[in-house]
């Protein structure tokens, strides 16, 4: 059987919400293996699929920025939380935004890689970390070029960032609504921008599980199928950001949202894409002591 530590508990418990005891008895029955851990708690009626995690571990910021009809999404991740509020790790977060629209680079070896005034970007972080004092690094970045409108949207400081790709003229209905369902996402979290974009093995893995959670319920195989298309639907409405229903009015699907502001604008309007960044998302935290990260910061400020 597969070892599992501690930790590992405590790590379902946070994603899944399910008791200590419940967790360990999932990873027990699942040899170790925590995704199948996961799905266990959620075949027994303990704990629904967490879209996103509940707690993120790493530091840094997600930040935006768009010139005409370009825009970049971007995370950049560093050590600490005091950092990570700095001026210094906001200007230099700015200028990998500005370099990647500049470049349009296709990966972020080939962004460190590119030239940013006589030295390569990597370089330049090299020596902004021996300026702030802590290790930083470019993470992800997604680079949108429209016909459209963009619309971007950084929440906290950073700690969550929105892009989306509107393919419309630009006037104010359509910049009103740009900017809602900016929120709306920001809000909501959605995994895909609509169901035909859910991969089929997601869509197959999910009915099993509801088919399970529904027989374990106490429901009839018989009927099991026809509740599982039903609980699908749902699955559609909470993941997927075109079913889901508005934030500031839940009677209306942000894709009638859209279809309602077409009809206002005069013209079609049609959402092509979107990008949704937690900072720090699947990432730990290094565990410090923290007289040595209080040392650490101020050491920091002298510089």
């Amino acid at each position: 059987m597969a070892e599992f530590t501690a930790k590992d508990v405590m790590k379902l418990r946070e994603q899944t919400g399910a008791g200590m005891m419940d967790c360990k008895k999932a990873l027990t029955d699942a040899d170790g293996d925590f995704e199948k851990a996961g799905e266990l708690l959620r075949e027994r009626g303990i704990a629904k699929a967490a879209k996103r995690a509940s707690k993120i571990a790493a530091e840094g910021i997600v930040a935006a920025a768009v010139e005409g009809k370009r825009g970049v999404l971007v995370e950049v991740n560093c050590e600490s939380d005091f950092v990570a509020k700095g001026e210094k790790f906001h200007a230099l977060v700015d200028v990998v935004a500005k370099q990647i629209l500049a470049v349009s680079p296709k990966s972020v070896e080939e962004l460190l890689a590119s030239d940013l005034g006589g030295k390569t970007v990597e370089t330049f972080i090299g020596e902004q970390v021996g300026v702030i004092g802590e290790k930083i690094s470019v993470r992800r970045f997604t680079l949108f070029e429209t016909n459209g409108i963009l619309e971007t949207y950084i929440h906290m400081g950073g700690t969550m960032g929105v892009m989306l790709d509107f393919d419309c003229p630009e006037n104010e209905v359509t910049r009103e609504l740009a900017h809602n369902v900016a929120l709306h996402t920001a809000f909501s979290k959605p995994a895909y921008l609509s169901a035909a974009d859910v991969p089929a093995e997601a869509v197959e893995k999910e009915k099993e599980i509801l088919k399970q959670e529904v027989l374990n319920e106490g429901k009839p195989e018989a009927i099991a199928e026809k509740i599982v298309l039903g609980r699908i639907k749902k699955f559609y409405e909470e993941n997927c950001l075109l079913e889901q229903k508005f934030v500031k009015d839940d009677k209306v699907t942000v894709s009638q949202l859209i279809a309602e502001a077409s009809k206002k604008a005069g013209a079609p309007v049609a959402l092509k894409a979107f990008v949704f960044y937690v900072m720090g998302q699947g990432l730990e935290k290094k565990t410090e002591d923290l007289g040595e990260e209080v040392a650490k910061q101020v050491e920091a400020m002298k510089k």
